[in-house]
């Protein structure tokens, strides 16, 4: 072979583009006309409505018995929100009560055009509903930044105290005939809620323990939309937090085995500020005595048997506040404790990023359709692990594949019980390109957005599938080997120079 030809082929190697075959998707709302209003073809025979304000945030469960009063079979039921909550509602997840296993049902993003006092979704039905029939629907969701501290102020060491207000009529788009709401709270001090006159016979809410339900009603010539407020005020004594961005990256190397995680956090605690300056000598007090606060002393994050290597970082530098406790693999997980340089009090804010290091071959594994195939398992999120809960009001995942990778696909795995995340439409998706040390045509990126998560996205899981083949494992060792040899070389020819001054 001719040299030029050997270095022609070495450079095609090293520096050819690779096709990526993966559709960049974006999260798109379908525009409405601001008299829109959907046609009457359902109706709620019956409606429960479970409220969860055991966490930092609204958690709702919604059970609807549909009957569809149309003449004709119908597959789009439209959910309504108050304008005001529409941006805040995540997770939202629609099941067939009665056969969960099936999965969920397509749920799609609509927007009105302002004004109106309501928003939408549509929510697609597999099969048609047949007229006069019923379906049970499992309507499950969170709001986030729901909660309001009142006082708004208070004193480092007095209780916390949270409202909340809703409607006693469960906002649809549907006549409903009957139908209930009932509240959990997450303790029995609940100095002040409203109560009812007219809706119904009897004490309304009905309290038991931490549990109060409105209701049940009989609404079946109450006008769709309307809402009758409500106002709940209960003790919640610790943090409010909640994340404005979450960043996650996941860079997977072939060569060194190794499953680099890096999670970087903006963080603040949404709870009731302090009336007057922080105490030092108060604070070591309340921990001594283990008092509750509504400060955040420290942040508790599982890690998966096997991990290594974390770190704690934030804006100064090293935080050695924290504690890891090793897993044993293959089932007891490990444990890392962040303890920020400060307690986080309500108002305050605090960014860092933590990491560590995974065995590749635990999420890795060749696919079966070929031997270039590969097949990535890994967790969307995993974040903290907390009695109060967190919440995450923007998330971006990096997958950051090796270079050469294409043909990058991704799934979200479904269960037969909800895993925290919103419908794939509402998940953006793109493929980029990403350069580190030595790399040529930079590594393949898989980033993944989406708005208003949960902690109870903690058990959501990606499947990332990509072609890889074994000429594309050599760029980088070739690429050092090139780059080697071209110093070498460079050196060699500067050394021949002849650059002494000789007579003429």
């Amino acid at each position: 072979m001719r040299p030029f030809t050997a270095v022609a082929a070495l450079c095609g190697l090293l520096f050819s583009s690779s096709l990526v075959c993966a559709g960049s998707s974006t999260s798109s709302r379908v525009a409405l006309p601001a008299d829109f209003k959907p046609q009457q073809v359902f109706k709620n025979v019956n409606m429960v409505r479970n409220t969860n304000l055991e966490k930092a945030y609204v958690r709702e469960t919604v059970n609807v018995v549909v009957e569809n009063v149309d003449r004709q079979p119908q597959s789009d039921y439209y959910i309504l929100f108050p304008s005001d909550d529409f941006g805040k509602v995540g997770g939202l997840e629609v099941r067939d009560k009665k056969a969960s296993e099936k999965g969920r049902f397509a749920v799609e993003a609509l927007e009105v055009e302002s004004p109106s006092d309501y928003q939408y979704f549509v929510v697609h039905f597999p099969e048609p509903l047949a007229p006069s029939s019923q379906i049970t629907l499992g309507i499950s969701y969170f709001l986030l930044n729901s909660v309001t501290p009142r006082p708004a102020t208070i004193g480092q060491s007095d209780k916390q105290y949270l409202t909340y207000s809703f409607s006693a009529y469960t906002p649809s788009a549907y006549q409903t005939v009957t139908q209930k709401t009932k509240v959990k709270f997450p303790s029995t001090n609940v100095p002040d809620y409203t109560t009812t006159s007219g809706l119904k016979s009897g004490s309304d809410p009905e309290r038991q323990g931490t549990s109060y339900t409105y209701g049940p009603y009989d609404t079946a010539k109450v006008a769709p939309g309307t809402t009758y407020p409500i106002t709940v005020r209960y003790e919640f004594t610790k943090p409010v937090i909640a994340a404005s961005l979450v960043e996650r990256d996941l860079e997977v190397s072939h060569w060194g085995g190794n499953l680099a995680t890096e999670e970087r956090y903006w963080l603040r605690n949404n709870g009731s500020m302090l009336s007057n300056q922080f105490s030092r000598v108060e604070w070591t007090l309340t921990n001594y005595q283990q008092l509750p606060s509504s400060a955040v002393r420290e942040l508790k994050y599982p890690l998966r048997p096997g991990s290594v290597d974390p770190y704690f970082i934030d804006d100064i530098g090293n935080v050695s506040t924290s504690r890891y406790r090793p897993g044993k693999p293959p089932k007891r997980e490990g444990s890392l404790e962040l303890r920020p340089r400060f307690p986080i009090f309500g108002g305050w804010n605090y960014s860092f990023r933590i990491g560590w290091n995974d065995e590749l071959s635990t999420f890795l594994r060749k696919a079966a359709t070929g031997a270039e195939s590969y097949v990535l398992k890994v967790p969307f999120i995993e974040g903290f692990k907390l009695p109060e809960g967190a919440q995450y009001e923007k998330v971006v995942v990096r997958v950051i594949l090796p270079e050469g990778a294409r043909n990058v696909r991704y799934q979200i795995l479904e269960g037969s019980s909800s895993n925290g995340l919103p419908s794939s439409s509402q998940i953006e998706s793109h493929i980029s390109k990403h350069k580190t040390y030595m790399d040529t045509l930079g590594r393949t990126v898989l980033t993944l957005t989406v708005e208003n998560l949960s902690d109870e996205a903690r058990d959501s899981q990606i499947v990332v599938t990509y072609d890889y083949s074994f000429w594309d494992s050599l760029r980088k060792p070739l690429t050092i080997t090139a780059g080697m040899f071209t110093v070498f070389v460079t050196a060699w020819v500067i050394g021949n120079l002849d650059v002494s001054i000789k007579k003429r």
